[in-house]
């Protein structure tokens, strides 16, 4: 069996004691192709981002990068330009061909919540190798807003693959003549590219851009929010915004996007070269995302755009990112939007959860 495994997969991972929590997984954790991670009881102010390293255990590490640590359990606040190590509730005992992926889930990335998973032994950011057998660390660092958690929220996932099932640039082209997966003229270039919407029909509201000095968001808090509070609208009259140096943006694709039964995909940064900003924070689209068969009919790709050293154009129209797709190793027995709680499905231009529709 090769490809990323389904939600039926990943149960049997749980029932095996490849994925196990000393509180009980709980079944909305499993979603069809990715399992969330919750929050554990402490969190651990530290000096600066790490990682493990070869041989070496997150544990040992926080001892020599830990400020102070902060009780989670009557609710805590994350500060803005802080970064936190937090223990989860899941660990892994993973099986020898069996490898993990991790990413922030999609209301985590809209927030501007950098949430990376970190592990024993770990060289690479949110990559847990075969074989691997341990505890799971959140790295979480707060960039425009300051966050109220608790234990046993989710703010990001993980997806388990077998094996390489990744769809080069022929086969993705074949996919997309026998099912569409964009409404118009498929870009396929190492994955499916895709491009923003400032489109005259947006132009008094492309977008949102983070203000810089807003309060405190409390995550479990849905719809509750003023936009306002938070956000101001980016109008694009001319068919173009001009991104400001360390701001954070919401946009939106222009292109409505598919994500077939059978197949999951990640949007993967587009390559430096093509201007002075970066898309994606939150990558991971599960099958049934904008499918007819998951009461879809295409959506958007909501676009987590922050600017680096210069200011720079952005029109529309302009190639921004792309998705890479692969194969599932089998269909999920729950499509997203299927009747499950998929907040995003059909979505177009939209913020986390946590806003009152604006």
């Amino acid at each position: 069996m090769t490809g990323v495994l389904p939600r039926q997969g990943i149960a049997q991972l749980i029932e095996s004691g490849a994925i196990r929590a000393d509180t009980p997984i709980r079944p909305e954790q499993i979603q069809p192709a990715s399992l969330d991670l919750r929050l554990g009881r402490v969190a651990y102010r530290v000096r600066a981002s790490f990682l493990a390293g070869d041989g070496r255990r997150v544990e040992d590490r926080l001892a020599e990068f830990e400020m102070h640590r902060i009780d989670l359990d009557q609710g805590a606040v994350l500060e803005k330009g802080c970064v936190y190590v937090v223990p989860l509730m899941e660990r892994l005992a993973l099986p020898d061909g069996i490898q993990a992926v991790a990413n922030a889930k999609s209301s985590t990335g809209r927030l501007d919540l950098l949430t990376r998973l970190i592990a024993d032994g770990g060289t690479e950011f949110d990559r847990i190798a075969p074989g691997h057998d341990g505890p799971l660390y959140a790295e979480i660092c707060p960039r425009s807003f300051s966050v109220l958690v608790r234990p046993g929220m989710r703010l990001n996932q993980i997806r388990f693959r077998a094996g390489q099932a990744v769809l080069d640039d022929a086969a993705l082209a074949d996919l997309h003549a026998r099912e569409p997966l964009v409404d118009g003229e498929a870009l396929i270039s190492e994955g499916l590219g895709f491009s923003v919407d400032l489109s005259p029909a947006l132009a008094a509201c492309a977008g949102f851009r983070a203000k810089p000095h807003a309060g405190v968001i409390d995550l479990d808090r849905i719809g509750h929010y003023e936009v306002s509070e938070f956000w101001e609208a980016v109008p694009s009259p001319k068919g173009r915004v001009i991104l400001d140096p360390g701001a954070f943006y919401i946009l939106v694709s222009r292109e409505a996007v598919t994500i077939p039964p059978a197949y999951a995909a990640e949007m993967a940064p587009y390559l430096a070269m093509a201007g002075e900003f970066r898309v994606h924070y939150a990558g991971f689209f599960d099958p049934g995302f904008g499918h007819a068969s998951a009461r879809g009919k295409g959506s958007r790709g909501v676009l987590e755009v922050r600017c680096h050293e210069a200011p720079f154009v952005l029109e529309h129209g302009q190639v921004v990112g792309r998705l890479v797709y692969e194969k599932m190793a089998e269909i999920p027995d729950q499509l997203y939007g299927a009747g499950i709680a998929s907040n995003y499905q059909g979505q177009g231009l939209k913020l986390s959860k946590q806003f009152r529709a604006p």
